[in-house]
């Protein structure tokens, strides 16, 4: 009897092939392994189809466009059908394709699409718990970078007396968006791991603000 495909390490295998040129280290094959290993925490706890939770993972960001793109609204359905076009011609399941493309579609916040499915609330938690905690706090810093922003404002890093402004300073995204991140996940598991995460990010953010004085 011939053994079932495993999915996930297909699609890893194809998107690691797609992305053999790219740089952008928020966005790595170690990001993609990060979500696939908190969806499956979070799956432990959340029942789903493991042949749709896993190639959706690998290919939840396939089209990474930068944050700043006009269109960046838009990247999680490329990517989706991207998804769908790799893994058909790969004979990945006809029944299972619409529940992968919306899993993917769906984990976008800038899209802002409602999950209606297991795959597709779990993908949607995986991914944006690596926006908080430690890893989230690097990814952080490296995207404000990447995008010629500044650390902090070190004269109102707290942004008493002016607006919050996360395009011009990275610890103001802290406020702007990580703590609506933690308030909106959608299952147990996420919920208490975002929490965990967040309250380690808000002491690393109090560290901070007492070195600089």
């Amino acid at each position: 009897m011939t053994a079932a495909p495993d999915w996930t390490a297909r699609a890893r295998a194809r998107i690691a092939a797609l992305w053999a040129d790219a740089t952008d280290g928020a966005h790595d094959l170690g990001h993609l392994d990060r979500v696939w290993k908190s969806c499956r925490l979070i799956a432990m706890d959340e029942p789903a189809d493991p042949a749709i939770l896993g190639p959706a993972a690998y290919f939840h960001d396939a089209v990474n466009l930068p944050k700043d793109a006009p269109d960046r609204a838009q990247a999680s359905r490329r990517s989706a059908d991207l998804a769908i076009a790799e893994l058909a011609a790969m004979g990945y399941p006809p029944e299972k394709r619409p529940a992968l493309h919306h899993a993917i579609l769906a984990h976008s916040f800038s899209a802002g699409i409602a999950p209606e499915t297991p795959e597709a609330r779990i993908l949607q938690d995986a991914d944006r718990l690596e926006a908080l905690g430690a890893i989230g706090i690097a990814r952080m810093f490296l995207i404000a970078g990447q995008m010629g922003g500044s650390l902090f404002d070190a004269a109102d890093p707290m942004a008493l007396g002016r607006p919050l402004d996360d395009r011009r300073f990275a610890l103001d995204h802290i406020q702007v968006k990580l703590v609506r991140i933690a308030d909106r996940m959608q299952t147990a598991t996420g919920r208490a791991m975002a929490a965990e995460r967040l309250e380690w990010m808000e002491s690393f953010r109090t560290r901070l603000l007492s070195e600089i004085g």
